[in-house]
Parts: structure tokens; sequence; C-alpha cells
């Protein structure tokens, strides 16, 4: 969002302690961090509640990162952040909104969203207090991991103090909003216990939040009224919920005899696209790019305009001619709405795949139609070819091969002729042009999943 030169700023307070100050070392913190997670399902959609702990990234960074990662296909869809975490530093009633026009990280400034916080004017509870914020780390350490899965996105920021759930819960109707809005929760859980006891009471705690308990206390999460807010609304709106991540300090960074615990989940809107009529849409749009561009009808663009079509996706189209391949491409990462990535990978495998010549309609009745959505592709760290080998899932994971500036990839569907993982690298480094003898170890891998719609 564009911030006025004249606009004020709440500076960045925890960076080079809970997190880097360096824009370039944070950044690839947090690509470090997303990188591993082990995330490789397909998926339509994205939740429309995280709740994610607020330590430093060194302790909870990994946790947080399973959160984030949910988000890969929000990019461009979700324009407005909700963001409520506890007040570590001031003691106040109410829920408290900066007085300032943006926030600001290495990574860049984020402006305040006004309409937004306009809708709040009237709610007693809700207050402004520029005191709460100005070392409040709960929510700003929540601020890089969202410019990265977000990229240009408008913030209300809610520092929380004392306040009943159901304050909490009228604050979060009001700016509950569409598939625009996304809702972040900070909260860490239990406080300075032993390791084993802090696994007893995180566990019970863990199993209270994905049953919607709206009654936690500041022993068991010290942002727990956000959070009894929060779940008291997903119980109502009939939301689904999925723990993604748990562990403490002791797990991480830290000594065991004082840790502290945290959680990551993700909670999810009912009416969400069914896989099988996700994947008949997606072939009907790459059926009617094609015929479009064959002169044979109308573009198919004007009859799909679902919702989660407009989310970020990656897509390969591959055309079998009397079961031979006719075609290919596709897309590697998610830079364009779903609907837009099938059509222009649709017509691109008709007719610009540099191996075949332009389809022609004479062709065309004698064409099968394949259309795979990928997985983000994850790097694979291997200490020698042995582990590379071991590593890789046959018949399962598309893998992405570079080396000196030259890159291909095969999709997992190419494991049917190739099945032996050797064969299968061999082949991608001579797609990629490599030489022969070019050592794997000296090669960076990724791997991705697909699904699959013929």
């Amino acid at each position: 969002m564009a911030v006025s030169l004249t606009a004020s700023i709440r500076p960045a307070a925890v960076a080079g302690a809970f997190y880097p100050g360096n824009a370039a070392q944070l950044g690839a913190e947090i690509a470090e961090l997303l990188d591993g997670v082990e995330n490789l399902e397909p998926k339509f959609g994205f939740p429309k509640v995280l709740i994610v702990p607020h330590a430093g990234y060194i302790y909870s960074g990994a946790v947080a990162a399973h959160a984030y990662d949910e988000l890969a296909a929000a990019r461009g869809t979700v324009k407005r952040v909700v963001l409520l975490g506890p007040t570590h530093y001031v003691a106040g009633r109410g829920l408290a909104l900066p007085e300032c026009e943006a926030f600001e990280t290495p990574l860049g400034r984020i402006a305040l969203d006004a309409a937004g916080i306009a809708a709040l004017a009237d709610l007693k509870q809700v207050v402004r207090s520029a005191p709460a914020h100005v070392k409040e780390h709960s929510l700003e350490v929540q601020l890089p991991f969202l410019q990265t899965m977000l990229g240009d996105f408008s913030l209300i920021p809610l520092a929380v103090g004392t306040a009943l759930t159901e304050e909490v819960v009228e604050v979060l109707e009001r700016l509950w909003g569409g598939p625009e809005t996304l809702i972040v929760i900070s909260t860490d859980l239990s406080h300075y216990h032993s390791y084993a006891e802090a696994r007893r009471i995180d566990a019970a705690t863990l199993e209270r939040i994905v049953t919607f308990s709206a009654d936690l206390n500041y022993q068991e999460a010290c942002g727990a009224t956000g959070l009894n807010g929060l779940l008291a609304v997903a119980r109502n709106k009939g939301l689904s919920i999925r723990q993604l991540a748990a562990c403490n300090s002791g797990d991480t960074a830290g000594a065991k005899a004082r840790v502290v615990g945290y959680g990551a989940f993700a909670l999810y809107e009912a009416g969400e696209v069914a896989v099988a009529q996700a994947g008949r849409t997606l072939i009907e749009i790459a059926q009617g790019a094609i015929a479009k561009g064959l002169g044979l009808s109308a573009d198919p663009a004007q009859r799909n305009q679902q919702p989660w079509l407009l989310q970020s996706g990656a897509t390969f189209v591959t055309l079998m001619k009397d079961g031979q391949l006719r075609g290919c491409m596709g897309s590697l990462s998610a830079q364009r709405p779903l609907g837009e990535d099938v059509v222009a990978n649709a017509r691109a495998a008709a007719f610009q795949d540099p191996r075949f010549p332009k389809l022609t309609p004479e062709e065309w009745p004698h064409c099968g139609l394949e259309v795979s959505l990928l997985s983000p592709p994850k790097p694979i760290r291997f200490a020698d070819e042995a582990d590379l080998l071991e590593q890789i899932r046959a018949g399962e994971d598309g893998l992405i091969l570079e080396h000196q500036g030259k890159r291909a990839t095969y999709l997992p569907q190419v494991w049917d002729g190739l099945p032996e993982k050797r064969q299968f690298l061999e082949a991608l480094k001579k797609k990629a042009g490599l030489p022969a003898d070019t050592r794997l170890a000296r090669c960076k891998l990724w791997r991705y999943r697909v699904r699959k719609f013929q």
C-alpha cells in the first residue's frame, strides 16, 4: 500500500533482536524457515485465520513458518490483515490501535487500513495508544512473514490488553470481511515450566484449542484474550481448525529447565471447493483456451469467475495425441491467479512448445488433456549423491534441477517412463542441457507434488 512521505511511522522495535535487522539477512532467514516446512500437498484455497507464536525466530520461527506456509495461494487475494497480539510492556484496558499511519520492518512499510480502523470508531473497547505499540513484539514479529507471503497489504494491528471475550468477538465480527481479509492471532503457550511439565500443560492446551474452548487462561496462552475471542467466533461460524506444528524453546534454542511453548494452527471457512469439481473446472478452462486459440469457441474466462480461481496458483498443462506427448508448458511458482495460469499454460502447450509445431484444428479431436496443480517447490538439502537418491520419492516427487544457470523440471508423471531414480536424474540433466558427467552433488534440486486432472 502507498504510504505518504509525511506519514507517521512506527519503526521496527525488535529488528536485530527477535529477527535479523538487515533486509537481505531477514529475507534469507524467512526463506530458510519456510523451506523447512515439508508441506508438499497442493491445495485449493488458504486459511481465514492463523494462530502463531511470537518469540524470536531462533525459538519459534520454525513453528510460525508452518502457519505462514499455508498462505501460498493467498498472495494477490488477501489485501488486509487484522492482527491481534497481547501487550507485554504496557498494561491497559481494551484493544489498542496505534496512533501512526504505517508500520515499518527491514522489508519495508505497511500502511494501516484506514477504512477498517474507522469501522471500529464507535466501539468503546477499542482505544488509541502509541505506548502500547512502541516496544511490542507480539505483533511486529509477524510482519516480515506476512510481507514475504502476501506482498502488498494493509494492516489493522490491535495490541490486546484487558478485555472480555465478547468485546474481542465484537471487534472480529466487525472486521471479518471476505477472502480479502486474513485474521492473525499471536500467542505463545505456557511459560517457564520445566521441559516435561511444559509438554504436559501444552498438550492439554493444544487439545482445548482444536476443540474451540474459548476459556483459556494466561497460564495456558499469553495471548488468551485475543485467542478466546477468535475461538468463539470460529465456533459460531463453523470454521474448521488444523494444528500445524507445536514445540517449546527446549526443542529449538533454549535450555530445558525453563521453557516457553509454541503452537501454530490454521482455520478454514466452510464451503471450500471440492477437489473433483475443481479438477473438472480446470480441464474445462484449458480446453476452452485451446479451442479459442484454434478459432473454435469463445473465451472461457467469462464462464469461470469462481473466487478460488482468483487465488494464486502454479500449473502445468500437458497435451497428448494418440498416446504421445504433443505439448507441455507450465509454471513452477504461483505468480498469477490460478484461472489465468491455466489459460496461459494451455495456450502455450498447444501453440508455443518449441519442441512441436502449433496445434491444428484437425489434430484437436485426437488430443487428450491433463492439468497439474503444483505445490510450492521445496529445496532438497543433501550431503552427497547417495543422500540425494535416498531422499527422493520415486513416483511422487516432481523435481527441479539447476546448475550454472541451466534449469529443467520433470513432473511426477515422468516417473511412469523413467522409474529408476538415477535414470530419472540423468534424463533431467540432459533436459537442462548439462553435460552427462555433471555431478549431481554440484546441482541444486527442489521437489514438489501435483494434483493431476485428466
